[in-house]
């Protein structure tokens, strides 16, 4: 199991070197590679002045050795992946907390216990399934490798349909997995969900993304643009770094209008929402459309007034005044 160790963390080692680290000769470094082998861990040993052992992907994956602060970092990750979202399947998570929880010694179990259940996340936790494996990493080899797949999807009312994609890259966003890219069905730049996609199959024809591609951008300028009820545009009085600073990238797009101002361009389903994110910015701003919004910034500031008590203009006068 020592040898196993050095072998995750220093490929490379001479026989030298490893017997110098385990305090044995090379004879024994030879035999316990040789009884890793027979447990089905696939060891190489390269030869020449600069050859040396290593681990190679084999059939099962083999023990880990993990530091106590390398478990702690992997559970931490699984908790923090399995309340955002951040993993695939609808189990995977925790079957692997619970495997890697019934090896860990009792101490430092009791310990990632003791953090788990005092842990609280700010990010709010994820909703609905997470995506299937197989698609996320058919997805993730055919956008590196610039391969068309073949989707079947099935859209918000749970209808199927057939596809054929030019992925362009995964986003993580607000708790969902997404893609973005060509879609030769429609002719037009899509984002799909991967939880929706029922499978998703390489196809050999390769394909070139536009020089400028922005994947996250392209999720987020799509979420944007959902057609709710009410399109919105406001020019706010800042400048166009503060304004990406200031707005969450999925509340809209802005662009420069003039020195010291921005055109923010949204879709919203309630206005209310839109008047307590301009009133929060703290910056001037000239509501373009629609007049609703108008409306619901005035009821938004009259219920902030009567909310903070009456003022000195309005307290009540002396007794008998």
């Amino acid at each position: 199991m020592a040898l196993l160790e050095l072998l995750q963390d220093h490929p490379g080692l001479t026989a030298a070197e490893l017997a110098a680290r385990l305090d044995v000769d090379e004879r024994t470094v030879r035999r316990y590679t040789a009884r890793l082998a027979d447990l089905g861990i696939p060891v190489r040993a390269d030869r020449g002045r600069y050859g040396g052992y290593r681990l190679l992907p084999g059939y099962r994956l083999p023990p880990l050795m993990l530091t106590a602060d390398e478990a702690a970092s992997v559970v931490l990750g699984l908790l923090a992946g399995r309340s955002t979202g951040l993993t695939v399947g609808e189990r995977a998570a925790g079957t692997a907390l619970a495997k890697i929880r019934r090896v860990l010694p009792p101490a430092l179990r009791e310990r990632i216990d003791t953090v788990e259940q005092t842990l609280g996340l700010t990010a709010a936790p994820a909703a609905g399934p997470g995506p299937a494996a197989a698609a996320l990493f058919t997805l993730a080899d055919a956008a590196r490798c610039r391969r068309r797949v073949l989707l079947v999807y099935r859209d918000r009312e749970d209808r199927p349909s057939e596809r054929e994609f030019d992925p362009y890259g995964l986003v993580f966003h607000s708790g969902r997995w997404y893609t973005t890219g060509l879609d030769h069905r429609s002719g037009e730049e899509r984002t799909f969900r991967l939880d929706r996609i029922v499978r998703a199959e390489p196809r050999g024809t390769g394909f070139e993304p536009p020089a400028d591609v922005d994947p996250v951008q392209r999720v987020v300028e799509s979420l944007a643009g959902v057609p709710w009820t009410h399109r919105v545009e406001v020019e706010l009085g800042m400048t166009l770094e503060e304004a990406r600073k200031r707005l969450p990238r999925a509340v809209g797009t802005v662009t420069e209008l003039a020195e010291g101002r921005v055109l923010l361009r949204a879709r919203a389903q309630n206005l209310d929402g839109v008047a307590v994110l301009l009133a929060g910015l703290g910056r001037p701003f000239t509501v373009r459309t629609p007049d609703a919004l108008r409306d619901e910034v005035r009821a938004l500031a009259a219920r902030l007034a009567a909310w903070s008590g009456p003022g000195e203009d309005d307290s009540p006068g002396p007794p008998g005044s």
